[in-house]
């Protein structure tokens, strides 16, 4: 009874963000973990673990060997779990097996990249890198697992490690969840690095942080013919080009000015000579709004405006948005309440002052499919260290990954993990 009294002040303290939760325990509980995943040995080895992975980065649905150091490590330490999910993903389980469930989770998949940074861990692969920093992540869950599971006695709950594939534009959440990996789950937590935040800071924000995203590819089809005789053919280049200028204006006339939205053509395809009408063209891009409703209205006027201008020069066109292969990614969307409870964490593990508010960007992430099936918060670790130039953004060939970062993300995981259970569990009395 003195314990359960203890930790219902504690959990009062703790919603408040007051220092009462320090002295309730939360804050030496947290600071040991931090502690902990700072010693030099602690510390060596996940250097060790994210080196081996950042030297054989894999594609998406192709982290065979990165899921089998996953497992090896995991293996090590005595946890349980299941694979494969989703072909190559791995779901860890820490505790008493029973509810709440609070889920962590990592993505595994690189870049088709090729690193440019000289230095002995390398990339081994010619083409490939991890250049957004998921070798990171992995290697920050495997380190919350270690903490975890020298806790598992004491977990008021269970904590499922998600291992997930394919969160590159191949939507591996999506996946992840349909074959029914996170069934159950109560309310997740996610982290990403990010370069252009100081090491030893995070950041969030509750409600909309990222967009959702999806891509398209649009053939127009017209007749080819000789160059000096255009009115012979139907000119799928004219077409094509009028139709990308018209896209830009679904954003610039059509849209809110307040609400953010983006259309961006990234590439096109159109013959081979300089003096010939080719038949066809193809080009595609990308789509982005902070909201779901506003990623199907693009959708929709994206077709309506291509094919108009087809067929206004006497063309046709073809619109495919990749549903098949590629799910549209909704929009990344915090939980208040969890955005809360991880913030209130982590401000009693780094100081309220290296807790940042993030701004919403554009950027997408498949951690959207599991917010919208469960609370959720995603926050951003810094990973900015200006000795290391470690300040190069994401998906750049000359990324470099601070790993002052990795404890902190370890501990960050660990205790946000620890803290939720504790508190759900206090509730279902």
């Amino acid at each position: 009874m003195e314990f359960i009294c203890g930790w219902l002040l504690m959990l009062s303290a703790f919603v408040s963000g007051t220092a009462e939760a320090v002295e309730n325990g939360l804050g030496s509980e947290v600071g040991l973990l931090m502690d902990t995943a700072k010693e030099a040995e602690f510390f060596g080895w996940m250097r060790s673990v994210r080196r081996r992975i950042h030297e054989y980065p894999e594609l998406a649905f192709e982290e065979h060997k990165t899921s089998q150091i996953i497992r090896s490590e995991l293996d090590s330490l005595g946890i349980e779990y299941s694979w494969p999910v989703a072909k190559t993903g791995v779901v860890a389980s820490i505790g008493s097996g029973k509810q709440p469930w609070f889920s962590l989770r990592a993505d595994m998949d690189a870049l088709p990249i090729q690193e440019l940074v000289e230095w002995e861990h390398k990339s081994k692969y010619n083409g490939k890198m991890h250049a957004c920093g998921h070798d990171a992540h992995v290697t920050m869950l495997l380190g919350a697992a270690r903490l975890l599971q020298n806790k598992r006695d004491e977990l008021k709950g269970t904590v499922k490690l998600v291992f997930q594939p394919g969160e590159e534009g191949h939507a591996g959440a999506y996946h992840m969840l349909k074959e029914g990996a996170l069934n159950d789950f109560q309310a997740i937590f996610g982290l990403h690095v990010s370069p252009g935040m100081p090491t030893g800071t995070v950041g969030s924000k509750p409600g909309p942080l990222l967009a959702g995203a999806a891509r398209f590819s649009a053939v127009i089809k017209g007749k080819g013919g000789h160059a000096a005789s255009p009115h012979v053919g139907r000119d799928p280049v004219l077409a094509a080009s009028l139709a990308i200028l018209a896209l830009q204006q679904i954003v610039s006339r059509e849209t809110d000015p307040l609400e953010a939205r983006v259309i961006t053509v990234g590439f096109i395809e159109a013959g081979q000579a300089a003096n010939v009408i080719p038949e066809t063209v193809r080009f595609g891009g990308t789509l982005r709004s902070l909201t779901t409703e506003g990623l199907l209205y693009l959708q929709q006027r994206v077709r309506q405006v291509i094919e108009m201008q087809a067929a206004v020069h006497r063309c046709t066109a073809t619109i495919d948005f990749m549903e098949e292969k590629l799910a549209p990614y909704p929009a990344t969307v915090n939980d208040e309440a969890m955005y809360e409870h991880a913030k209130s964490t982590a401000e009693i593990l780094l100081g309220q002052p290296n807790v940042h508010l993030a701004p919403a960007t554009m950027g997408a992430e498949d951690f959207s499919f599991y917010a919208q099936k469960m609370p959720a918060a995603f926050f951003f670790i810094g990973t900015k260290n200006e000795t290391l130039k470690s300040d190069k953004p994401l998906h750049s060939p000359f990324f470099v990954m601070d790993e002052e970062a990795l404890p902190i993300g370890a501990a960050l995981h660990a205790a946000v993990a620890i803290s939720y259970l504790e508190s759900h569990a206090v509730e279902g009395l």
